[in-house]
């Protein structure tokens, strides 16, 4: 586009100093008439561009012009150098451009300001590899060009044909129609339709991506977020068991980590919590209460409470006579 072409001859000439007209086209991959007319709109348009004539001429900048932007604060700036240092980018394929557009950011900003913007970022870190027990937080790893190529469908409102593989299963061709990205917890998903069915598909699964010149079919409007909430509800709801649990406050990330999702949460009195989660199955819930001992009762359902009294019951037994 035109206007950001225009944004990085600015930058060019401002961080480089003095440059031909040659030299501008070869950076910005235009003609040198291009580059030429795009020097007569910025001088048009306020911007200090003077030329000099000669063997070792070019155009430089007027000493100490400075591109700011209008109405953007210290705090304001700080929160997009924050949040251009997390992982979520990556997911959407947009890595390069934000690294662009955070250089653009703090170019723009009063030099005061860079300083100040840049040390205090350095302070800030989102979404470390571990968290304080030094568990790994897990990343889809995206092959590099499957999330542009979703990302320009869903955009453009075309269809996709994509090589899926769903879980524990051989990858296969599909055509959908996208409606949305979503990111949570450093994994990406596409929320999209086939033949009408609605579909939950992780980007990370997509082993090749197309886009396709149809239209996708899919309405002009969209609530992301409702749909999200629709598609949770509705993940829950197959294959998994819900039970309720009494957890001692200071086991609840615990028993969080080893859930597959939270429906309800409520103090009780006594100062514990009772909480309905969500488990593959059964025997997932017995493992995931095991660890926590006494610090977690289930409460429901009863096959659960049966089945851990019963291991409970074994353990002791095994331990009831010394070696």
């Amino acid at each position: 586009m035109r206007a950001d072409r225009l944004v990085s001859l600015v930058l060019l000439l401002r961080q480089r100093g003095q440059l031909t007209a040659d030299t501008l086209a070869k950076e910005l991959e235009v003609s040198p008439r291009t580059v030429l007319r795009d020097i007569e709109a910025l001088s048009a348009a306020g911007v200090p561009v003077y030329a000099e004539r000669g063997r070792y001429g070019g155009f430089s900048l007027l000493p100490g012009f400075r591109t700011e932007l209008t109405g953007l604060n210290y705090d304001e700036a700080l929160a997009l150098l924050t949040a251009g240092s997390g992982p979520g980018e990556q997911i959407f394929g947009l890595g390069t451009a934000l690294a662009s557009a955070m250089r653009k950011v703090v170019d723009a900003l009063p030099e005061d300001h860079q300083v100040a913007a840049n040390t205090a970022a350095q302070r800030f870190l989102v979404n470390p590899e571990t968290d304080l027990l030094s568990r790994r937080l897990t990343q889809d790893e995206l092959p590099d060009a499957n999330p542009v190529v979703v990302r320009r469908a869903v955009l453009a409102g075309r269809k996709l044909r994509i090589h899926y593989a769903s879980r524990d299963q051989q990858p296969k061709w599909r055509i959908v129609d996208p409606i949305g990205l979503v990111t949570v917890r450093g994994k990406g998903y596409l929320l999209a339709t086939e033949s009408g069915t609605d579909l939950t598909m992780r980007i990370s699964r997509i082993h090749t991506a197309e886009e396709l010149p149809e239209p996708a079919q899919r309405p002009d409007q969209v609530d992301l977020e409702h749909i999200w909430a629709q598609r949770c509800a509705q993940f829950l709801s197959e294959g998994h068991i819900p039970v309720q649990v009494r957890v001692n406050p200071a086991r609840r990330d615990d028993l969080l980590d080893m859930a597959e999702a939270v429906r309800a949460e409520e103090p009780e009195p006594g100062g514990w919590l009772r909480l309905e989660v969500t488990f593959q199955d059964l025997w997932h819930a017995e493992w995931a209460l095991w660890q926590l001992g006494t610090n977690a009762e289930a409460i429901t359902p009863p096959e659960l409470r049966t089945s851990l009294h019963k291991r409970a019951q074994a353990v002791a037994d095994r331990y009831r006579t010394p070696v």
